[in-house]
């Protein structure tokens, strides 16, 4: 499997249930690496999404302990489609997204493709935590935002099981400086 995430100098990757920098070109970069692919999240990650709605064009499925909440935020999204109905409206259908819920890793490793480099673990914090050590590659964009962090991704550059293996040039947004890294699982 793989993960992907935007990091600050300290392994910040979030603040208040928010990212604490929108970069274009790695929102970009994320598209690109998990469309058509399986992305795998906590709930709050996927409550973090506009409208709580799931990635287009991916398979999502969210790993949580409160499946009661996501059995209720199902339940929305099919009366939001009922009513739709109702009022003349076609509703919105994506053949190419898929939403699932897990309430166990052995349930989700049981969902998962036999090609695990088509799998992304996309956050969060405890999320992330619980699956690198079933991870090969970790896609980290490191960013110099100063904000403070309130949850965090495990410092890889102190971790002896990953090297990194690939550093992109230094890039500019809006004053934050970034690049793209990659990291590998050691043999």
């Amino acid at each position: 499997m793989n993960q992907i995430v935007n990091v600050n100098a300290s392994w910040g990757i979030g603040r208040d249930g928010d990212l604490l920098c929108h970069i274009p070109e790695d929102m970009r970069f994320f598209k690109d690496m998990t469309m058509g692919k399986t992305v795998v999240m906590g709930r709050k990650t996927l409550e973090s999404f506009p409208g709580g709605r799931p990635l287009k064009g991916r398979r999502n499925i969210v790993l949580t302990r409160s499946l009661q909440k996501a059995l209720e935020s199902s339940l929305s999204d099919a009366s939001s489609a009922i009513t739709d109905l109702l009022e003349g409206r076609e509703p919105k259908a994506d053949e190419d997204t898929e939403l699932i819920y897990v309430d166990s890793v052995e349930r989700l490793f049981e969902l998962l493709p036999e090609d695990s480099s088509d799998v992304f673990v996309i956050g969060g914090e405890s999320i992330y935590r619980l699956l690198l050590p079933c991870c090969d590659t970790c896609y980290v964009t490191k960013n110099d935002c100063s904000l403070e962090a309130d949850t965090f991704y495990p410092d890889l550059d102190s971790d002896p099981g990953f090297e990194l293996t690939y550093r992109s040039e230094v890039k500019e947004h809006d004053s934050i400086r970034y690049s793209f890294c990659t990291y590998k699982r050691k043999e």
